[in-house]
């Protein structure tokens, strides 16, 4: 396929080009009628190529084929049989990929290190969550995905089961064994759908962890806009085999999904596509060398651990993705939120992530060595800094064990039932009918219909007295929490 060609954009401009004046959506018409203080700010060009699809660009049902043209390119760079453009960002593309393998009533497998969107997904389609435990490393307080038996144990205690959805890379950038994960799945004759959110950039070099498709998963979400070069809200659906139907995928999708898609969303992950195939290789060996000094530079300075290949072993990760640059302040006496705020507010450096152990930073094809320093001398400030920064009360992070909470109730069940609200010392042994995540990274502690314990509690409020956002939850300082009520 001829990969210079950009369909979405060269519609885009043609239409720019042709200066049609429309008479529907947007209401701004091309920026016509934005006010002039929002386009100092945004760039008038933003509404200029704000385009409505069905009578502007195109519509993969009633025009010309622009959008499909770009989807099959899509699809070709990566390796995809099928590719199709979500531009409601990869929350809502696992939500419509769930429901396409698996729908009311029914099982799937689930990572229990799923961000809130997936838990989300259980109570909006209304599936049996089936979760498999991720891999704790206890040294490190932190989430590995599931491994390939243990997803053959919950399949064969669960032989119903409609599927399996792992989550991978996880924000830290560990991987899993999707080859493994696959195998297994396959062999009970389910498919395999991988979020894989965090790895747009994974097809166009051969150095970095497997890419979902080259290792035989059936259908892959991801997002564009993380760590690659669209716009937020970049989703793309990629799709293989004949274990997911690419009709119901569609109407499921159609269901979910906006009837007013953005213009912005296509063109940008028509032209990232198209700079990947192009130059992707070269652009993703120079920032594998950039994260590398970046890794060792940070290794260098006093109580900062970065995390490096050490985790790529049994029992933790079957992969690690270099540009993720996860670091380790605990020997600085302070959490990594405190890091991520000491940083934002002297350095004017905002990281990728945060928890109560680390701080992470993605590099990227677009950094470059303005931006390499700058990181570098932030990170050297902060230990330098560190001490100045108040010490807060310490979280108390549970034993990875008791995380693994009782599922007492479906979680549409407890989420739709009659609830109170009970005081969080009299929460332990109430079912939870709410989502609860510290963020970041956003993964629940509690999902709704599982048993609260008094060790999650404690957690909890910690967290909530150390300064943990908690936005989900009906009252964010955890003081009481929504429970089904008993009678």
């Amino acid at each position: 396929m001829d990969h210079s060609r950009v369909p979405v954009l060269e519609a885009l401009e043609e239409f720019r080009r042709r200066g049609d004046v429309v008479f529907g959506p947007p209401g701004h018409k091309q920026g016509r009628g934005v006010d002039p203080r929002v386009a100092e700010i945004v760039g008038l060009d933003v509404f200029r190529s704000d385009v409505l699809s069905l009578n502007g660009l195109d519509d993969r049902r009633q025009s010309q084929g622009v959008l499909s043209q770009a989807q099959d390119l899509m699809a070709d760079a990566v390796g995809a049989e099928q590719a199709f453009f979500s531009t409601c960002g990869s929350s809502l593309s696992v939500k419509t990929a769930m429901l396409a393998v698996a729908g009311p009533g029914e099982k799937l497998l689930l990572s229990r290190n799923a961000h809130k969107s997936v838990i989300a997904a259980v109570v909006v389609n209304g599936v049996e969550p089936i979760w498999v435990h991720p891999k704790f490393d206890a040294e490190r307080h932190l989430a590995h995905p599931p491994e390939p038996d243990d997803v053959r144990r919950r399949l064969e205690e669960h032989p119903d089961a409609k599927g399996m959805l792992l989550i991978t890379p996880t924000e830290w950038g560990t991987c899993a064994d999707i080859a493994g994960v696959a195998r297994v799945c396959h062999e009970f004759g389910v498919p395999l759908i991988v979020d894989e959110a965090w790895g747009a950039h994974l097809p166009f070099h051969p150095e970095l962890p497997a890419w979902g498709m080259d290792a035989d998963a059936d259908l892959v979400v991801t997002s564009v806009h993380k760590m690659g070069g669209a716009i937020e809200q970049s989703s793309v659906f990629h799709l293989q085999g004949d274990r997911v139907s690419p009709e119901v995928l569609k109407q499921r999708e159609d269901l979910l999904g906006t009837t007013s898609a953005s213009s912005l969303v296509y063109a940008t992950l028509d032209g990232w596509r198209r700079q990947m195939v192009e130059q992707g290789h070269a652009l993703l060996e120079a920032a594998q060398q950039r994260a590398e000094r970046v890794r060792t530079a940070v290794g260098d300075l006093p109580g900062l651990r970065p995390m490096g290949r050490e985790v790529v072993k049994e029992g933790c990760a079957a992969d690690l993705d270099p540009l993720k640059l996860v670091i380790d302040v605990r020997e600085l006496g302070i959490t990594g939120m405190q890091a991520a705020e000491w940083l934002r507010v002297h350095c004017h450096v905002d990281v990728g992530g945060s928890d109560s152990c680390r701080i992470s930073a993605s590099i990227t094809h677009a950094d470059d060595d303005e931006t390499e320093k700058v990181l570098l001398d932030a990170l050297s400030a902060l230990t330098r800094g560190a001490e100045s920064i108040e010490k807060q009360p310490p979280v108390r992070l549970p034993r990875p064990s008791a995380l693994e909470l009782e599922q007492a109730l479906l979680p549409r069940e407890a989420f739709f039932a009659p609830v109170e609200h009970v005081p969080a010392e009299r929460a332990a042994g109430r079912i939870s009918a709410e989502l609860i995540s510290p963020y970041p990274p956003g993964v629940p502690a509690v999902a709704p219909g599982e048993v609260i314990t008094e060790e999650v509690v404690d957690y909890l409020r910690s967290g909530a007295e150390h300064g943990v956002l908690i936005p989900d939850a009906a009252d964010p300082s955890v003081r009481t929490l929504r429970v089904v009520a008993r009678d």
